[in-house]
């Protein structure tokens, strides 16, 4: 038996990802889009188009182009989106490397993916000289400052002309992550600009969310989850995303506090830790009105543990990364049925087998 969406089809658009996502920056001038949630740095919706296109002149200037690969080896950043969507304007792709690899973990993507460019941080730097001995690495790209790499702001220092690139949206690669699916190693994916605009197309549909939230980012980056339905939906709808670099009760309360983040994208093992630390009680958490939660199952006698405690219900997701990586949502416009991952997306059909 097919299972069809019960949302309306919805018109995908033959743009790039870059313009579908940066469509709107506009309307929203000095409101923080990324914040930096260690640091409390941001950049406004103002200066977001404006930063791209620097980063994509200055990664240009290195001789990046149409087709090159991009292997970003870091923890989350607000400049891990900002480079995401720069090679996207260039027509060329990224591979998120997970900063947890070993050089030789890194070395065999690297490898697998053709690329021959990387973005990392100074304290992954070591591992990153040694994982592009034999690679087709041309440039090391550091956040921050590092002997024997090219630093991240010396690319914003350019002010010149964006190269004339004309996207093909169905047929131009914009993503490369990895995943091992059920076995084996992890096997590069192969997404296009169609792709991922038609995820962000089917998650508007839906109402998720709207300009009015804050997210919190603290799901990694390397994946989609993190990368996609969070930042670049967040992107282009409008709506303030806090950046951390990795999860830590304590910094992750005190930011959803402090930002007043109304939507937290998670995974089952922080539901949980929710469900049950007793410092989750000293924060004021009254603005948070929804978490969305995916990646592995989560218990149903969880999920309502939590939701009774902050006061928000819980949403499911399922997907996978050959999706781009949504195939399935439990979404506020249809009523919630506790332990659903709900409803195909729009303009998806299913088949349990």
């Amino acid at each position: 038996m097919i299972f069809s969406s019960p949302h309306e089809i919805v018109t995908i658009p033959e743009t790039s990802l870059a313009a579908y996502v940066l469509q709107r920056a506009h309307e929203f001038g000095d409101k923080p889009a990324l914040i930096d949630g260690s640091s409390g740095r941001t950049i406004t919706y103002e200066e977001l188009c404006p930063t791209i296109a620097k980063l994509a002149v200055g990664f240009s200037s290195h001789g990046f182009g149409r087709d090159d690969v991009l292997a970003i080896y870091s923890p989350n950043t607000p400049e891990y989106a900002l480079a995401f969507l720069a090679v996207a304007m260039l027509g060329g792709a990224t591979t998120m490397v997970p900063p947890l690899f070993t050089d030789t973990e890194v070395k065999t993507q690297l490898r697998d993916s053709g690329a021959n460019y990387l973005l990392t941080i100074p304290q992954l730097l070591d591992k990153a000289n040694q994982a592009v001995q034999g690679s087709k690495i041309r440039q090391i790209f550091v956040i921050g400052e590092a002997e024997g790499a090219v630093p991240f702001t010396s690319l914003l220092a350019h002010n010149g002309p964006l190269p004339e690139i004309k996207i093909n949206a169905r047929s131009d690669l914009v993503a490369l992550p990895y995943s091992s699916g059920t076995t084996g190693f992890p096997k590069g994916v192969m997404l296009t600009h169609y792709n991922l605009v038609s995820m962000l197309c089917q998650l508007h549909a839906s109402g998720a969310l709207t300009e009015n939230d804050t997210m919190v980012c603290v799901v990694p980056m390397y994946h989609l989850y993190g990368l996609h339905v969070v930042v670049n939906l967040g992107l282009s709808q409008g709506a303030t995303i806090v950046i951390l670099p990795r999860y830590n009760l304590g910094q992750f309360l005190r930011t959803l506090e402090r930002y007043g983040v109304t939507v937290a994208p998670l995974v089952p093992p922080l539901v949980l830790e929710l469900s049950r630390a007793p410092e989750v009680g000293n924060h004021d958490l009254s603005k948070l009105r929804l978490i969305h939660c995916g990646a592995a199952p989560l218990a149903s006698e969880v999920a309502a543990a939590c939701s009774a405690r902050l006061g928000c219900p819980i949403r499911y997701g399922y997907g996978l990364t050959e999706v781009s990586p949504l195939s399935h949502s439990s979404l506020p416009s249809i009523p919630d049925k506790q332990g659903s991952v709900g409803y195909c997306l729009p303009n998806t059909e299913c088949k349990i087998v």
